[in-house]
């Protein structure tokens, strides 16, 4: 048995306000939902955008601030009092940086906002959110030092098997097609692609956009094979191995789990609710799964906002995958090495909230403001680009290809020429208008506002004066 949710706010004035405070953690259903007028704004909000809560299971929804707050301070009171009483000084500042970082998550759970998700707990993504902030701090520190200092302080507080030049490894060795040359390319990294590109199809939900990812970073490892030893690999590998088996295998299984999610009927009824065991196990279990899907409708070419959207989006998630192969390679890290398996574990986590508001912020019109998660995902990419630009210096002697710099002009001024054309002087574009064309007219809270040519609101001329009408 399904329901849909019931919506309490439905007064022009109280959508024109509330759409001022979506923050891309909305759904376009939720928003256009018909509701009742409610007085006080805040009330609004939360009795519209807030899944109605199970009754059977409210008691993990009430807030339980101060009873937190105790069991905070009897932590750190046990901890301070009664466990550090050595004089170990990397102990003691790896316990005191970590407590630091329970106690932000902690106060991140209780004060940041609500993401975009509700299961298995708003908490949850609080807390993600919170983590990011961390992250970004530690990122900042980073920028700060010097790679040699970076890879000291790894050794010395994080892990002492740390601190040693990585093995530079190529997989262009031997570039003849044969089963004994597949066979020795087959390594844990093939498993590793397919699990990364089925966690990409399910953040970003759309084939074409995982597809030109895939062709895309096969052409960044071939840009970059000078600077990394392991992005030469032979054609092969690049196209058949990865692009064709591994990346192809995780994009299917993941758009699959997709159309499962998307199709799937979804009950919000109570655990009490069931007469079953085997219907509570099963309501359980679904406290791991979404409480509503949402398709994305990319549409790159539908307008230039949509395509600078969808052309930022892509950067980012490459720059996320190159970053992970150069922070590896400037500071050290074994591939294996728990840094590298959680940075990718907390990145797919932080993706999932953060691609759903940066797909309210493109394709909302009334979303204003980009949301948290989104805000934040992208300072840390970008942060670690900076980080990889400073250690950088002076790690890559070797120019870049004159082909490879030509391949990029080319394919730069070709996108930037279809830009022009389609959003410009095509059909529809800016600079296609004349002064014959009709005015636009785009609803705003219930009216119509008429837009000139150059896009802004036509004003109806203001009644003459008698005196006018008298001297006319």
């Amino acid at each position: 048995m399904s329901h849909r949710r019931k919506s309490t706010v439905g007064s022009p004035r109280l959508s024109a306000l509330s759409a001022e405070l979506n923050d891309g953690s909305v759904s376009d259903s939720e928003l256009l939902a018909p509701a009742a007028p409610k007085l006080n704004l805040r009330e609004a909000w939360d009795n519209e955008f807030t899944d109605e809560v199970d009754p059977s299971v409210a008691f993990f929804y009430k807030p339980r601030s101060v009873f937190l707050l105790i069991l905070m301070l009897a932590g750190l009171v046990y901890t301070a009092l009664f466990v550090l009483d050595g004089d170990d000084v990397v102990r003691d500042v790896k316990i005191g940086l970590a407590a630091g970082a329970v106690v932000f998550l902690l106060i991140g759970m209780l004060q940041f906002r609500d993401g975009p998700f509700v299961r298995p707990h708003p908490a949850f993504w609080r807390i993600i959110l919170a983590l990011s902030v961390i992250y970004q701090m530690v990122l900042v520190f980073v920028l700060f030092q010097s790679k040699h200092t970076v890879r000291e302080l790894l050794r010395a507080y994080v892990d002492p098997s740390l601190g040693i030049p990585l093995p530079e490894k190529s997989y262009a060795g031997s570039c003849t097609l044969t089963p004994e040359t597949i066979w020795d390319q087959m390594d844990v990294f093939v498993i590793a692609h397919a699990v990364g590109w089925y966690a990409k199809a399910i953040v970003l939900r759309d084939y074409w956009f995982c597809w030109i990812l895939s062709i895309m970073f096969e052409i960044m490892e071939y840009s970059l094979a000078h600077q990394l030893p392991n992005f030469a690999e032979c054609w092969w590998d690049h196209w058949i191995l990865d692009v064709l088996l591994a990346n192809w295998a995780g994009i299917i299984l993941g758009m699959k789990t997709c159309q499962y999610l998307s199709m799937k009927g979804y009950s919000w009824r109570g655990i009490n609710e069931i007469p079953t065991y085997r219907g509570k196990v099963a309501r359980t279990m679904q406290q791991f799964t979404p409480h509503s899907w949402t398709d994305f409708q990319w549409e790159g070419t539908k307008t230039f906002k949509n395509f600078f959207a969808v052309i930022g989006l892509l950067y980012l998630v490459l720059q996320t995958e190159l970053n992970a192969f150069y922070l590896k390679y400037l500071l050290w890290l074994p591939p294996s090495n728990f840094i590298n398996v959680w940075r990718l574990i907390y990145y797919f986590f932080m993706a999932l909230p953060a691609t759903r508001e940066a797909y309210q912020f493109m394709s909302d019109r009334r979303c204003k403001r980009l949301g948290m998660h989104a805000w934040m995902a992208t300072a840390n990419i970008l942060t670690e680009l900076l980080i990889c630009i400073k250690f950088g210096r002076g790690e890559f002697p070797e120019p870049m290809p004159l082909e490879v710099k030509v391949g990029w002009i080319i394919f730069l001024t070709l996108l930037s020429l279809y830009a022009l054309v389609r959003f410009g002087f095509g059909k529809g574009g800016p600079f296609a208008r004349s002064s014959t064309d009709p005015p636009r007219v785009i609803p705003v809270d219930g009216t119509s506002n008429v837009l000139d040519a150059s896009g802004h609101v036509e004003r109806p001329p203001k009644p003459r004066s008698s005196r006018a009408r008298k001297a006319a």
